[in-house]
């Protein structure tokens, strides 16, 4: 059955029957559980609690991770797809999903031993524990590698001082995947539990992007990590950045339903809105407006679908990664713009879904790597020199 989205290609046609399973159910949640009521939680700046542990039930959670840990076993492909039709409703909503599975779930399973697999993924998978990730500090986002936040070798494992910020679910979690320098200026990975002395992670207010999302500061005063909490299994930047490769794929994907909602808006609106005698869809200028925004969009998901065929069966390199969050990003900010144009005044009320999401993709423009730093990596791999300095 084919669904009623924006599809120019047929793309949907590639997809397999577990992918067309996981694009119907999420599209059917997002409608039924998260359209009613996305406006009112982003005006109020509030999260809806209650969608969580649906979260779990449905399998959103590490979707692409395996089932012996509770998690789904899907393909990256469904799991891109899932990030679409959840950012379709909204990029806060969206934004829980990925950092549960990509920043908190994803460094557990690969960098963590099989106790703390154990011990944490199924919990996370259903729900009943959420996660955040640490890595983006007051003064260094883009240069991750200058860190200022140690952790200082003690009896029975460390001391953690220092402070994140810009952090999706922190006053919230349960668990925070923290990233330190420790004494011998390697960079490591430690699972942070909440109530642990010395720990705190206040909310950030005052934002007005990704509203129906939580965003927090962490702040480790001489927190005591039992060395148990440490990931084993790797040792510098690779670390966080194998993170944040998860996490902007599903970034890639998110954005082009971020891209199909304003488009789809934007459509019904230039049908309706009578200026001039006829339906302002009727004008060539709003054709070209619309054209340009399905060309863009369309393509935007042949990317999509094809860097998530190379993760699928191990080819992906990361800089096809940066390809598709550089590109599908900077899309879905221009359909918004677009869009705007196309609903006058009306587009800036919360009638219309234009503004909200407008607002929202101004921090997924910059977060997981700015456009900038993207380019740079494609620079990179184009002339083999580094222009990062």
């Amino acid at each position: 059955m084919k669904l009623n989205c924006v599809d120019f290609l047929d793309i949907s046609h590639h997809f397999s029957e577990d992918e067309i399973m996981v694009q119907h159910t999420t599209r059917e949640f997002v409608d039924k559980e998260i359209m009613p009521d996305i406006e009112r939680h982003f005006e109020a700046g509030t999260i809806d609690f209650d969608l969580i542990p649906q979260f779990g039930k449905l399998g959103f959670l590490g979707m692409n991770l395996p089932e012996e840990y509770g998690c789904a076993g899907m393909s990256n492909v469904a799991y891109g797809i899932m990030c679409q039709e959840m950012e379709r409703g909204d990029s806060g909503i969206r934004s829980f999903v990925s950092v549960q599975g990509s920043l908190v779930m994803y460094p557990i399973f690969a960098y963590g031993s099989e106790e703390q697999r154990k011990k944490w993924l199924p919990k996370l998978a259903s729900g009943e524990f959420i996660g955040c990730f640490g890595l983006t500090e007051p003064n260094h986002g883009s240069n991750p590698g200058g860190m200022l936040t140690r952790a200082t070798s003690v009896e029975g494992g460390y001391k953690l001082n220092g402070a994140k910020m810009w952090i999706t679910n922190g006053t919230i979690a349960d668990i925070a995947v923290v990233w330190a320098k420790c004494d011998d200026e390697k960079i490591r990975g430690f699972v942070v539990e909440k109530g642990m002395k010395g720990f705190s992670a206040p909310e950030m207010k005052h934002k007005w992007s990704l509203r129906a999302s939580i965003t927090s500061e962490l702040v480790f005063d001489d927190v005591f990590i039992p060395e148990e909490n440490l990931l084993p299994n790797v040792v510098g930047l690779k670390g966080p950045l194998g993170c944040l490769n998860q996490a902007r794929f599903g970034i890639g994907w998110g954005a082009i339903g971020s891209a199909m909602a304003v488009y789809e808006a934007a459509v019904s609106y230039a049908k309706e809105r009578v200026q001039f005698g006829k339906p302002i869809g009727g004008f060539q200028l709003i054709q070209d407006k619309l054209a340009w925004m399905l060309t863009e969009i369309t393509k935007a998901q042949m990317l999509a679908i094809e860097v998530g065929r190379n993760k699928d069966d191990g080819s992906l390199r990361h800089q096809q990664v940066s390809m598709l969050k550089r590109n599908n990003v900077w899309v879905a900010r221009e359909c918004a713009k677009l869009a705007r144009e196309i609903h006058g005044a009306n587009g800036i009320t919360g009638e219309y879904p234009i503004m909200r999401h407008l607002m929202n993709i101004e921090s997924v423009y910059t977060y997981e790597g700015t456009h900038e730093m993207h380019t740079l990596v494609l620079g990179e791999d184009i002339t083999g020199i580094p222009a990062y300095r």
